[in-house]
């Protein structure tokens, strides 16, 4: 069973050409999805006395996040998201203040875009793969927007927008499963592919050699990704 889960961020900022969003952490969550292939599917928000969504996650459903991922874990179901490892977890732990569960959710995690880092040395985005791989959803709004648009008032987009990736999420890693590799849509619009020959967790793939990344002129160290996770659990 597939799982995958996504987060929207409630901060509004402006973040510069290749310029590393991490410059403007902490984050706050406005919302997150959790969806199940074919089966359950959740939005997880807050809400204020009024009953409307508040702006940010509460430490408590955040809490309620992880441990929901977990027991999905210890029920034997495979728990995915893109990028989740450097950046979804890491979050949900933050707004959680708990970032020890966080970080044993993301070891027993897969993470098909850490993966796809670890083979090729670089990352790629979640709607390059799924363009290349022709699934056949497309991003309903540019994540960049969703913090503003959450903010006003715009909440079912989100939320939609926020569910939207996970079953895109869903239907590349059946895809990868499928067809045991992973392919991209280059900067130049061309496509690539590599093999992937099984989508591993976390803790499987941190045991990976480093990637080749001899040709670059600033790569981006490994450890960007998983930093947080060795610190959490010391």
């Amino acid at each position: 069973m597939i799982l995958s889960f996504d987060i929207e961020l409630s901060d509004v900022f402006d973040l510069a050409p290749n310029e590393d969003i991490e410059v403007h952490a902490p984050f706050h969550i406005s919302t997150a999805a959790t969806a199940v292939h074919g089966g359950d599917e959740r939005n997880w928000v807050s809400n204020d006395l009024d009953g409307a969504p508040s702006t940010n996650l509460t430490r408590d459903r955040a809490h309620e996040l992880l441990e929901y991922l977990e027991e999905q874990q210890d029920r034997g179901v495979d728990v995915f998201a893109w990028n989740g490892l450097g950046f979804d977890l890491k979050w949900i732990g933050h707004n959680a203040d708990d970032m020890q569960l966080a970080a044993r959710v993301a070891m027993r995690s897969f993470d098909p875009m850490f993966q796809f880092f670890m083979t090729a040395g670089f990352p790629v985005g979640l709607a390059k793969v799924a363009e290349a791989m022709k699934v056949p959803i497309a991003k309903s709004m540019d994540g960049a927007d969703a913090p503003q648009a959450w903010r006003d008032g715009r909440h079912q987009e989100v939320m939609d927008y926020c569910m939207g990736d996970c079953r895109m999420t869903n239907l590349v890693v059946r895809e990868i499963q499928n067809k045991q590799r992973i392919a991209w849509v280059t900067s130049k619009g061309t496509i690539s592919s590599k093999p992937i020959p099984k989508l591993r967790p976390v803790s499987r793939v941190i045991e990976d050699p480093d990637p080749d990344q001899s040709w670059m002129t600033k790569p981006i160290l490994r450890t960007k990704f998983y930093a947080w996770v060795l610190d959490a659990l010391g």
